[in-house]
């Protein structure tokens, strides 16, 4: 019996998940809608209406896909995450609404699951980790945003603070707002002065949880690669198995061109931007690093600096950019094979190796 041919044996169910309430289509064998409805998204709700006959359950990844295909599976179903970003089907949809998207869903999976591009979700621990990761990175956000407040309306003033970190920002410029902003801005230094207690107290938390991925070394040995860059990489990827080739990680992390070939016709696209955002931007800035005045001498900045030197307007960004999915490929390699990293001669001895190898 094929793959296709058992799921055609059962119910499928295709749940468009909302914040406070998931519509719910269900399929026969056949192919006909057996039932419609809705139920709260909660855990109590969700048990409660799933405990019935296995089935195969569609959903689309989200917010609550997390523990909500978690609750399926332990009640005996089968459920395929889908991706959005994959399923034009719904996106496109000229009649979206939660109730066709539910059914859309249902049909897809029902038909061919690899129509929906499945996620699989990350463990429970590696999530939480990742989580110690963007809290850090929410707090820097946001101190950037009051301190780009502050120095924006000193210049309302006619007044312009000096250059500085975000982090020596308090203690470099307080004194340097006019009197007559003292009481505007003084709360926004005191909130200030908070975060970056927080910050520091983060940079410790995200150590300590580096400490329990002994490959984050091996990974980070790029220089331009700090512990966050490195840790955040593993967690997004948890298993580097998962690529049979290192060239994946790249279109994994949507730093891939996009395509749109057709005869003769094969233009230059933007990335695809396709994965974990925060992955992509930590990779981003390593190669700003790495290609820009205080980068040290590799084999990855001479080839990026090689392609910012051919011209072009944009030609410095889309350096970066390729560096970045370079970069990508190569931590993954570095991660697979636990070698030593040289900056100079690197790939050079890996295309010999190849070689070799044929």
């Amino acid at each position: 019996m094929t793959k296709n041919t058992a799921t055609h044996c059962q119910e499928t169910i295709g749940c468009d998940l909302g914040d406070k309430k998931s519509e719910i289509c269900v399929l026969g064998a056949d192919g006909k809608v057996k039932d419609r409805t809705s139920v709260r998204t909660t855990r109590k709700a969700i048990s409660e209406w799933f405990s019935r006959p296995a089935a195969h359950v569609v959903i689309e990844v989200g917010t609550h896909s997390r523990w909500v295909s978690a609750v399926i599976r332990m009640l005996g179903h089968r459920v395929t995450v889908a991706n959005p970003r994959r399923v034009k089907l719904i996106s496109a949809n000229d009649n979206k609404t939660d109730r066709h998207d539910a059914e859309l869903l249902a049909r897809l999976g029902r038909v061919d699951e690899a129509l929906l591009s499945p996620v699989v979700h990350r463990g429970t621990q590696v999530q939480a980790d990742l989580a110690v990761t963007k809290a850090r990175d929410m707090l820097v956000s946001t101190r950037t945003k009051l301190v780009n407040h502050v120095r924006g309306t000193v210049k309302a003033f006619g007044e312009r603070l000096p250059t500085c970190s975000s982090a020596s920002f308090c203690a470099k410029t307080r004194e340097l707002v006019p009197v007559v902003l003292k009481a505007a801005l003084d709360p926004i230094y005191e909130v200030l002065d908070g975060i970056n207690k927080k910050i520091g107290e983060q940079d410790k938390m995200v150590e300590g949880v580096a400490k329990k991925y002994p490959d984050v070394n091996v990974v980070s040995q790029v220089a331009g690669v700090g512990i966050l860059t490195a840790l955040v990489f593993i967690l997004t990827l948890e298993d580097k198995d998962r690529f049979t080739k290192s060239r994946m990680v790249g279109a994994f992390l949507g730093l891939r061109s996009r395509k749109s070939a057709s005869g003769n016709q094969d233009p230059q696209l933007r990335i695809t931007k396709a994965g974990d955002p925060f992955m992509r931007r930590l990779l981003v800035n390593a190669a700003n690093h790495i290609v820009g005045p205080f980068g040290r001498d590799s084999d990855l900045r001479r080839w990026g600096l090689g392609l910012a030197n051919r011209g072009g307007k944009n030609a410095k960004k889309r350096a970066k950019v390729a560096v970045a999915r370079k970069l990508a490929v190569l931590m993954h390699r570095l991660w697979v094979t636990g070698e030593v990293y040289e900056p100079l001669g690197y790939h050079q001895r890996q295309m010999e190796e190849k070689k070799r190898a044929a």
